[in-house]
């Protein structure tokens, strides 16, 4: 018991300063929480724009893997959807199902025939805001790639595909195309070591020939910025027609005088860094 006792000034004092605590804490824990709803909101709000990838016939997603990888060191959100491959406007409808479950704004990038359905599946998305075509069409309403594949000379596809037919959801039979095996390094990735070449060759994603010979209805990159990537030794879609392409699409193009059709997979920063370009450009 205290020797000394307790004043009603004694007790006001210590009631006073009590408060004061009581209300600190108070404040600092308000504070602590509003802070961490601040962060959680960052993290649901990224700052870069998601970066969504779609591949083209006779490949899948993991062609991009060394791109992935490097995006996502820097920060990117990264999306690379499976591209059924089954025809033009059934392909473009899927990615857009898959371009609705993305918040916020999207480069959109495309290699090969994948050019030719983000140019069908980006039109009157206002979320997409680059399109990025890696050795890719860039067909205009009314094209089909493989109208746009036999603009200028220089392609050797042809002679290299097999065919084999599959069934149709209506009871129908469609043809798909394949690269042969033992002709894959040489026609697609010709600067992609052996080994990996052949692991590529047996994954192949096989194209309906219907994909290839259906007709866009519209042309994204009429109205939204485009970037261009030019393979110089392609050999599925010839680099001139590549050039063409990206001269008329306006978009900002970069060549690399030696790369194959497989240039995401022997070139990947030079494939990053123009989508880095893109994503900056936006911000």
């Amino acid at each position: 018991m205290s020797r000394f006792p307790r004043t009603r000034s004694t007790l006001q004092t210590v009631a006073a300063v009590t408060l004061a605590s009581i209300v600190t804490g108070s404040l600092l824990a308000a504070s602590t929480v509003s802070g961490s709803a601040s962060s959680r909101k960052a993290e649901a709000s990224p700052a870069k724009p998601t970066v969504v990838l779609v591949h083209g016939a006779f490949a899948e997603a993991s062609s991009w893997s060394s791109v992935i990888q490097r995006l996502q060191h820097d920060g990117y959100p990264v999306v690379a959807t499976a591209n059924p491959l089954r025809g033009l406007h059934s392909d473009a409808a899927y990615l857009r199902s898959v371009l609705d479950t993305v918040q916020g704004p999207v480069v959109l990038v495309g290699h090969s025939y994948g050019g030719s359905v983000i140019t069908e599946a980006a039109a009157g998305d206002p979320d997409v805001k680059a399109l990025v075509y890696i050795a890719a069409f860039i067909p205009d309403a009314g094209e089909s790639a493989g109208e746009l594949a036999g603009k200028f000379p220089g392609s050797t596809l042809g002679e290299t595909l097999s065919t084999s037919s599959y069934p149709l959801p209506d009871g129908g039979t469609g043809t798909e195309l394949t690269i042969q095996q033992d002709r894959f390094h040489h026609q697609f990735a010709a600067d992609v070591p052996a080994t990996t070449a052949a692991i590529m060759a047996a994954t192949q994603r096989p194209v309906s020939s219907l994909a290839l010979e259906e007709k866009a209805s519209q042309a994204a990159w009429k109205n939204i910025p485009s970037y261009a990537l030019v393979a110089g030794q392609d050999y599925n879609i010839p680099a001139k027609a590549e050039q063409w392409m990206a001269e008329r699409a306006g978009a900002h193009t970069v060549t690399v005088d030696s790369a194959s059709h497989a240039v995401a997979v022997s070139e990947p920063k030079a494939v990053t860094d123009l989508i880095r370009r893109a994503a900056h450009d936006i911000r």
